[in-house]
């Protein structure tokens, strides 16, 4: 009943930005949190960022930490992930993700390729 739809993917050079974006329809009565993860060929997938709807904490894989910043437009049920000095092991699929608070995240986007060149 959920549907993610993601945008904003694309093909940049090492230390430019993107942003993406993912806007949740369809039963978002109750977000708990939304976050991205992605998942490079031949990588298991992982986690990059999340937000929670209501207090806006956000968290960050260490590896992105003061490069990518997530944030969300609640009144658009839409989260958004700016990434500044891409790098060439950030080319991945990423996946926009929402929970409504199971500890799980239930609902996915069908991902969208991000390729850094160096």
């Amino acid at each position: 009943q959920v549907q993610l739809v993601e945008s904003g993917g694309g093909l940049v050079q090492a230390g430019g930005s993107l942003r993406l974006s993912c806007a949740a329809s369809g039963g978002t009565f109750s977000i708990s949190a939304m976050g991205w993860f992605r998942q490079a060929p031949g990588k298991e997938r992982e986690f990059v960022a999340d937000i929670s709807w209501r207090s806006g904490n956000t968290y960050y894989a260490d590896s992105v930490k003061g490069r990518f910043t997530i944030s969300r437009d609640n009144a658009k049920n839409t989260v958004y992930l700016q990434m500044n000095s891409l790098k060439p092991e950030d080319t991945a699929v990423y996946y926009c993700a929402l929970t409504k608070g199971s500890g799980n995240y239930d609902y996915w986007g069908q991902g969208t390729q991000v390729t850094v060149s160096s």
